[in-house]
């Protein structure tokens, strides 16, 4: 409970936890956040690392001089798209090792059937809105590689929306984070991030509940 109270904590209030890292580990302080979001993209254990609110974090700090922001939207366009294909690369492996039976306790294999032919028609739009999802970003890439989609259509993708994320969130701290409005309420921008990246997942799973109701009634 105290370490779920403590991430709870830290997700709220980067803002006091970040400048202490950094002035603590001083340039090992990009390999700490190369590695969290590496395994926020990278690894399906951990998706509950912070990602969209780390970096606009990152990027608050970076206009205040503490960070280089060149070496962020570098270093963390990198970790995130090797976290990605990582990922990808564990779902590709396990995939045929999971659906080797017809049937088994947690999967089928007409989910896997059914993920490669989602993939296979919206694949490359999938991977890159999935960048701006909490959860379903860290998923995503592993489905991916169950589901066979190919590595060169997803590579493609996966850059696009690893860069495309870190930029839009580096940035958006960069130059909006230290607005002194913002600066008020940066507990409350945060959780706003947060709740505003959850949505569209929380908005898809109503709709499919309610599909699936009505098809049942």
């Amino acid at each position: 409970m105290d370490i779920i109270l403590f991430i709870m904590d830290f997700f709220i209030h980067l803002d006091k936890y970040l400048p202490m890292i950094v002035d603590s580990f001083g340039v090992w302080a990009y390999v700490i956040v190369f590695i969290v979001i590496f395994c926020e993209t990278g690894l399906v254990v951990t998706p509950v690392l912070p990602g969209d609110s780390l970096l606009f974090t990152l990027g608050t700090l970076a206009a205040l001089g503490a960070l280089n922001i060149e070496a962020l939207l570098i270093l963390l366009s990198i970790a995130a798209i090797a976290g990605d294909s990582v990922n990808y690369a564990i779902g590709h492996y396990i995939g045929p090792k999971v659906f080797h039976y017809e049937e088994s306790r947690f999967f089928k294999k007409q989910y896997l059937i059914k993920t490669h032919e989602f993939y296979e028609r919206h694949g490359g739009k999938t991977i890159i809105i999935a960048r701006f999802m909490p959860f379903i970003r860290t998923f995503a890439p592993f489905v991916a590689g169950v589901g066979a989609m190919s590595y060169p259509k997803f590579i493609l993708y996966n850059i696009v929306g690893g860069i495309t994320w870190v930029c839009v969130f580096l940035l958006g701290g960069y130059f909006f984070g230290n607005i002194p409005a913002v600066k008020r309420n940066f507990t409350i921008v945060i959780l706003a991030i947060i709740i505003i990246s959850v949505m569209p997942g929380v908005i898809a799973y109503i709709r499919q509940k309610m599909i699936t109701r009505q098809k049942t009634a």
